[in-house]
């Protein structure tokens, strides 16, 4: 059955989970595959044997565009297409003019590794993406190839200035702070920050994968984060706007053009008033980035299932989204981590 359900039907369903939070952000995995093998995302078991998932394994355009339009009836206001690279799958983008086509859903956002940005970034912004963030943990090109195992750091900072160009506001940068990989760049990035307009963000470095480089030696804190960053100047708090997220905001002295935030989510985590559900490579949907329960929504798209259906599973991932991902206590209790593949989960 493929009955539609009229906005009235699905729409205020409540999509609100049992400690009170309001769900209103989904991210879509889009693919598994991408054209890096970032060192804490592909990880040292992975590296001699880089299984992808079939084409089959992947949802359709089509299933992805249905449930989406599902979600936003429901309450879902804010979508960010995600990877693996989203921007490597073929036909991506008619599929995001498509998306830009659904009534109600006025907030689409992109996280890309910058490679192909600047061949995109016009065609991005005309189909409706409103901001855009780029991973990019290293301002040394022959570092960024010793991170990512390719040598594109000239393509991903022509990404940046592109999209720069083209008005796109705020663009954010995300650096994944590794100890003894890239901390000696901190002042680097955030000089940045003042000399552009860019938002600079610092992410704590988070255990994902079950053979993950991630270890307490390679891990900072944002709190040592910002130490290091005030030999530079005051951090001055700014208020978050609807674009931050969980990032605190600053800005690195009063002429700053651009601003610092940070995203702690193992020393400072934003539980409490996570608003996310990912909807992964493989079509599970995932509550909690750091939690490994899941919801398979492809099974129920692929035996044939109502728009009824479809809101009740969206409905019961949410019902499953954990007060808290407990990371802290599992790692030190046991070294436990998160066992999903974040090329798949969708960061």
């Amino acid at each position: 059955m493929n009955e539609q359900l009229s906005p009235a039907e699905t729409a205020g369903s409540g999509l609100t989970d049992l400690f009170s939070r309001t769900i209103s952000y989904l991210r879509l995995s889009l693919t598994d595959r991408c054209n890096l093998r970032c060192m804490y995302c592909v990880t040292e078991e992975e590296e001699s044997c880089l299984t992808k998932l079939p084409a089959e394994d992947l949802l359709s355009y089509e299933e992805l565009l249905r449930v989406v339009k599902v979600a936003v009836n429901m309450g879902i206001t804010k979508l960010r297409l995600t990877g693996g690279e989203p921007l490597v799958r073929r036909g991506v983008m008619h599929f995001i003019d498509q998306l830009g086509n659904i009534e109600h859903l006025d907030d689409i956002r992109i996280t890309t590794n910058g490679v192909l940005l600047a061949r995109y970034a016009g065609q991005l912004k005309k189909a409706g993406v409103t901001k855009v963030n780029i991973s990019l943990d290293t301002l040394k090109p022959e570092r960024f190839a010793r991170i990512t195992g390719v040598d594109y750091f000239h393509k991903v900072w022509e990404g940046i200035e592109t999209v720069q160009k083209l008005g796109f506001k705020p663009v954010k940068v995300n650096m994944v702070v590794m100890r003894g990989i890239n901390d000696d760049e901190l002042v680097d990035f955030a000089r940045l920050s003042r000399e552009t307009g860019l938002q600079i963000r610092f992410i704590e470095f988070m255990p994902i994968g079950a053979s993950s480089r991630w270890n307490k030696d390679t891990y900072m804190s944002s709190d040592e984060i910002m130490e290091r960053i005030t030999t530079l100047g005051e951090l001055i708090p700014l208020q978050p706007g609807r674009a931050d997220g969980p990032a605190k905001v600053y800005r690195l002295g009063r002429d700053a053009r651009g601003s610092l935030g940070f995203i702690s989510p193992i020393s400072h985590h934003f539980c409490d008033r996570c608003n996310r559900l990912r909807l992964t490579s493989e079509g599970r949907l995932r509550s909690c980035l750091l939690h490994d329960d899941e919801v398979d929504l492809r099974a129920v798209l692929r035996r044939g299932c109502s728009d009824g259906e479809i809101a009740e599973t969206l409905l019961a991932a949410i019902r499953n989204k954990p007060k808290g991902h407990q990371m802290a206590e599992r790692l030190r209790e046991q070294g436990g981590d998160c066992h999903g593949r974040m090329s798949r989960i969708g960061g």
